[in-house]
């Protein structure tokens, strides 16, 4: 899910979470919120046209999650070894997700269209529904792409009535991180907790033996705080939604905002970062949910031994949302560019390809045979964190409507749990304003698209 960066080291609150002030929240929700009007307010304005251009060159729109360019550089150097032919120019379509979704929204209203671009799971949705993504379907047969080698939950998650459109590429999961030194140090088992109680059990055992850190730390709503906080949540019997039926002021929801507000209370265990991977690199918090795409730049910048482990599923029920990006054709171009693209995007997901990938930036393999590669059987059992994603994998849920299917609702959602955790807002009006306003996008923005 994550856009690894390592930012720049900034003043620290006592706690060893970065300062977040009232001011520099609401500045980060105004431009949010902003940025999702503006997304809502150009989807579907785009040009009937259908864009030509040079059908041997495909113009790949990317964010280079986990600080991967240099990864997707060789894919690249690989495809082209392959297909002398076609040539592919990799652009920076900005430092995220949403920087991404965003230039693509506004090449929608007149500009030059890529011929692949990279979306999250929080952004597909809104441009296959306003139909400005192409089916893979529609190009599958003549790119040659077998679709049911893909992974089919990761597959899946890009089905709207019957059609698939995007395919996964840069998937994730959230993991539980843990400092092995320090767990050793305080005496627990070589694990990630079975249960949310069971950790906060643990945390009064390192209280004693990690000084200044902290015992887990939260990423904040621009570290995708509502992705990593939806499985604990599940397992603490809450929801965002049930369907479309939104589930923020439930009593379970309330309940389970109640004991993530008592982690990060003065009397509690965990604090918000602003920048969780790195963070918990530099040791100020002993564990912390941050995505697959983190592993490797976790292992590269940690000092300390590093474990990972699932999230805790006590229910048996699915503890754990996946997450990450995939990547989709615009449906405003050219037959030729969108055959072209999907070969393209068929290559560098192929059983090699993406093991390649998994094991250079920590995202899953996509490929369901890509497990019998032999580099990637020796290199998991050489490094087993990365082994632990995979493990999770049949333990996943798909995220619920609310958050990934609402224009805006990820930021909406992580922005909420932010003015409750550091501003101290109350919970039960911070919920109800949530599900009020993303009831009303859902009613005007989404529901009356949908079929039936």
């Amino acid at each position: 899910m994550s856009n690894f960066h390592p930012y720049a080291l900034r003043s620290r609150t006592p706690f060893g979470g970065r300062v977040v002030n009232r001011r520099s929240f609401l500045a980060l929700a105004g431009v949010t919120a902003a940025s999702s009007v503006a997304l809502t307010a150009c989807a579907g304005t785009g040009s009937n046209s259908t864009q030509g251009g040079d059908g041997k060159t495909i113009t790949w729109w990317s964010s280079h999650p986990g600080q991967s360019k240099a990864t997707e550089q060789e894919l690249i150097n690989r495809f082209q070894k392959k297909f002398p032919d076609l040539k592919v120019n990799l652009v920076d379509a900005g430092k995220n997700y949403e920087e991404c979704a965003q230039k693509f929204n506004a090449a929608l209203s007149g500009g030059d269209l890529p011929d692949v671009v990279m979306l999250s799971d929080v952004w597909w949705f809104n441009f296959a529904l306003n139909k400005q993504i192409t089916p893979v379907e529609d190009v599958a047969q003549k790119a040659g792409i077998d679709t049911s080698t893909f992974v089919k939950s990761l597959y899946e998650d890009y089905n709207l009535d019957g059609k698939h459109y995007a395919m996964p590429f840069a998937r994730s999961t959230p993991l539980f991180y843990y400092n092995k030194d320090m767990w050793q140090k305080a005496g627990l088992p070589d694990r990630g907790p079975e249960s949310w109680p069971e950790m906060d059990e643990w945390a009064n055992k390192l209280k004693g033996v990690i000084g200044d850190a902290k015992a887990h730390g939260w990423g904040n709503a621009v570290d995708y705080l509502s992705w990593t906080f939806e499985g604990p949540m599940w397992t603490l019997g809450g929801a965002y939604s049930d369907g479309w039926d939104m589930k923020f002021t439930s009593p379970g929801t309330i309940k389970s905002v109640e004991w993530l507000k008592s982690t990060v209370s003065k009397d509690g265990y965990a604090s918000i970062s602003q920048s969780i991977a790195n963070d918990f690199s530099a040791g100020l918090y002993t564990s912390a949910i941050a995505s697959t795409g983190d592993l490797s730049g976790i292992l590269g910048n940690s000092k300390f031994n590093v474990g990972t482990a699932p999230l805790p599923n006590p229910n048996g029920t699915g503890g754990c949302p996946t997450g990450g990006a995939g990547l989709a054709i615009p449906s405003g171009i050219d037959d030729e560019r969108k055959v072209n693209a999907a070969k393209f995007i068929n290559f560098i997901t192929n059983d090699t390809n993406t093991a390649y990938w998994s094991r250079e930036v920590g995202y899953m393999p996509v490929r369901t045979n890509a497990a019998n590669d032999p580099e990637e059987k020796k290199f998991l059992q050489e490094h087993p964190n990365y082994q632990t994603a995979i493990d999770q994998l049949p333990h996943t849920r798909s995220q619920d409507n609310a958050r990934v299917f609402i224009p805006g609702a990820d930021q909406k959602i992580g922005g909420a749990f932010e003015s409750i955790l550091v501003n101290g807002d109350n919970i039960e009006s911070t919920m109800g304003r949530l599900q009020s306003d993303l009831q009303q996008a859902y009613e005007s923005q989404i529901k009356p698209k949908l079929k039936g």
